[in-house]
């Protein structure tokens, strides 16, 4: 589907209270990020920083997913080639990411099912993830030659663990996530909404000037280690990549083009079933 024919409340804003939920409604499409999703998010974050009535700001997904990542078949669909043209639209991804990591009011991922890609950089840019323990996380989009848009999980796991998820597109479980350090708790699916209700409760119970400037004060420490940076470099290498030629691409969206996404997902991820 594209961006135009796309349904405008893709993006759901609910206030309760002092806290804002923020839900991808998409679920047919397991709440893929297309460029509508994208710009929607963008467009709330950036309203509820000047909305006193909000003090935490909750990102969750419609259904039994949080998020399969940026719209893989919309990208197809839409056939980017330079590297000039990937820079843009790779903007415009790493503009969401990084309006909910500056965000000056703290922010929740809640997370149910898949949390994949570009959701998973979605999720580490909030200051907290609350997950179920049938949640699983990751950055699959090497397997068919692209590569993290948002480049977070370093800051996050640390350099170990990021270089075998980043360089495999191996999942984790939110057991594991949890044990990592990329997820606060795991819960189960039916007490996911309530857990984070209520740490987003607690948190708001502090005065809103409190809550931004700590979060500036957090935000600049990362930045201070290179983080923004190491962001900004990486966009520019992701759009060469992404325009990058490889035969394993090529097949890939061939399959896409011809197939579906599904099956070419299932080629993808048959060339690593017996590594795995």
């Amino acid at each position: 589907m594209s961006a135009k024919a796309e349904a405008a409340d893709v993006v759901t804003c609910e206030i309760r209270d002092t806290v804002a939920w923020l839900t991808i409604d998409r679920p047919k499409k397991i709440n893929a990020l297309s460029s509508t999703v994208v710009k929607a998010l963008t467009g709330h974050v950036q309203a509820l920083q000047t909305d006193d009535r909000v003090k935490v700001i909750v990102l969750r997904g419609a259904g039994a997913h949080f998020s399969v990542g940026y719209d893989i078949a919309e990208e197809v669909e839409v056939g980017l080639a330079r590297p000039e043209d990937w820079h843009g639209a790779l903007s415009n991804n790493v503009g969401l990411s990084m309006a909910v990591w500056a965000s000056q009011k703290p922010t929740i991922a809640a997370v149910d099912g898949w949390c994949l890609a570009g959701a998973c950089e979605l999720a580490m840019a909030c200051d907290m993830i609350i997950a179920t323990d049938r949640a699983q996380f990751g950055e699959p989009e090497i397997r068919f030659g692209s590569g993290p848009v948002t480049l977070l999980m370093p800051f996050v796991l640390g350099q170990k663990k990021t270089m075998e998820l980043l360089l495999t597109g191996d999942t984790i479980p939110a057991a594991e996530a949890e044990r990592l350090g990329l997820v606060n708790r795991t819960v189960a699916p039916e007490a996911l909404d309530a857990t984070v209700d209520q740490l987003a409760q607690k948190i708001a119970l502090t005065p809103l000037i409190t809550l931004r400037l700590t979060k500036i004060a957090l935000t600049r420490a990362y930045e201070a280690m290179g983080l923004r940076n190491a962001v900004n470099v990486n966009l520019d290498l992701a759009a060469t990549l992404n325009a990058a030629q490889a035969p394993e691409k090529t097949e890939f969206v061939t399959r896409v083009r011809e197939q579906g996404l599904r099956k070419a997902l299932d080629y993808r991820d048959s060339r690593y079933g017996a590594l795995t």
